[in-house]
């Protein structure tokens, strides 16, 4: 049993405050998960998400099945949809606002409302036994999602029952949660509408495609920053900013002209080099950056076209003036290109999922490449157009890009 503890609640506080932190609906996700999975000493977990009378299935880990991949996977799940009633535990708990806490799924009472679904348990091959779940409600008691924390572990390591005592501080960790939640998912409807005013002008330009770029984006940079041992409080500060900077790496595109944007078929050389300005013109949209998310946003739109070699575009430019920096021109007075450490970090983890996703996507001018052939395209620019380190990171947590590239799959509208 849990006595009370004014250490206990202090830590809940401080977790707390860190998810407040975080501004991207996916680590918010992740970070409410892990945290929530710690504090009840729980093998896996799920967030749903409330969409009008459905609940989306978001998020998931479980620790299980985790250790059953091997290196450099990570658990896939698929997302799908329940209806907020009393027919399953995830909608009971929605559609009334309140806690459950089951000590065993598989035994449930016959004359309770909702079931359990063992359809899961069974294509996973795992015995969810005992469950909390916990309405994620604001201040102003509007339930925006439901956490479920699953088979909680004995210091033995046996699945035992939640104890009851967790509620208060479970209570007091939803209502926070919720909180950060709803914060984020209001940053994400301001993300999608800038890149919504970028698909009205750029048919390629599409939610799908910028969901895809940010997620690779995000997975190739952990694999890299665990393998240079970086800290995890550094990864996950890192992650929240790179997957908003990604997802508008292309938002200087609607200042560039119809003509050049949707024309069907490739541009010619005075068209290139019009459409080029996209890098110049999105960074200025993040000019004078006073957040983290701002610095991270402008350096990604800048460089995103920056080859590691030193062939890409815009190079040293002031993007105030969009004239070379002085002191960084070649003899006829062009910028000089930027190349290897020269170019922002985060913006060698887009170029390569930009990269990866525009050739595997259908266009207007082009079939989807196959995927030998895209990973051949990868492997023989290692080292030219791409940084090495971040091509090896991307073929060590390939699993992962392509649960990533289904989850968001659709086609794009170009030629569609």
């Amino acid at each position: 049993m849990i006595t009370e503890d004014p250490r206990r609640l202090k830590d809940l506080i401080n977790l707390s405050a860190h998810i407040a932190e975080v501004k991207d609906l996916d680590e918010v996700m992740e970070r409410i998960l892990r945290t929530a999975r710690e504090f009840t000493d729980c093998d896996a977990g799920s967030i749903y998400i409330k969409q009008d009378d459905h609940l989306l299935f978001s998020y998931a880990q479980n620790d299980t099945l985790s250790s059953r991949l091997r290196a450099g996977e990570k658990l896939i799940y698929t997302t799908f949809k329940v209806p907020v009633d009393s027919k399953s535990i995830a909608g009971h708990v929605a559609s009334t606002g309140k806690q459950l806490n089951i000590e065993d799924v598989y035994h449930l009472p016959a004359d309770l409302p909702f079931s359990f679904d063992k359809s899961y348990d069974e294509s996973a091959k795992y015995r969810t036994k005992s469950m909390l779940t916990v309405p994620l409600m604001t201040i102003n008691e509007r339930v925006i999602g439901v956490l479920q924390l699953i088979n909680r572990l004995s210091t033995e390591c046996q699945v035992v029952p939640f104890d009851p005592e967790l509620k208060p501080y479970v209570t007091f960790f939803a209502t926070n949660a919720a909180g950060a939640l709803a914060q984020a998912q209001l940053t994400r409807t301001i993300l999608m509408r800038m890149i919504k005013m970028a698909e009205l002008r750029d048919p390629k330009e599409t939610g799908n495609h910028v969901n895809r770029v940010a997620g690779c984006a995000v997975e190739i940079y952990e694999t890299w920053a665990k393998k240079k041992k970086k800290a995890q409080a550094e990864i996950d500060s890192s992650r929240d900013l790179l997957r908003m900077a990604a997802m508008l790496h292309d938002v200087g595109k609607v200042a560039i002209s119809d003509n050049i944007l949707k024309k069907p078929g490739r541009l010619d050389e005075e068209e290139y080099q019009a459409m080029k300005q996209h890098t110049i013109l999105g960074a200025r949209l993040f000019g004078e950056p006073e957040s983290g998310f701002e610095e991270a946003a402008r350096e990604v739109a800048l460089n995103h076209h920056e080859k590691y070699n030193g062939s890409g575009y815009p190079g040293h430019v002031d993007i105030f003036t969009g004239l070379p920096i002085p002191g960084k021109t070649d003899a006829n007075g062009n910028a000089l290109p930027k190349k290897a450490d020269e170019i922002s970090v985060f913006a060698r983890f887009v170029a390569l999922a930009d990269v990866y996703d525009a050739l595997s996507s259908r266009r207007s001018y082009k079939d989807a490449w196959s995927e030998d052939k895209v990973l051949g395209i990868i492997r023989e620019e290692r080292g030219a157009h791409f940084d090495p380190e971040v091509v090896d990171a991307f073929f060590d947590c390939l699993p992962t890009i392509r649960a990533v590239m289904k989850r968001y799959e659709g086609m794009e509208q170009a030629g569609a």
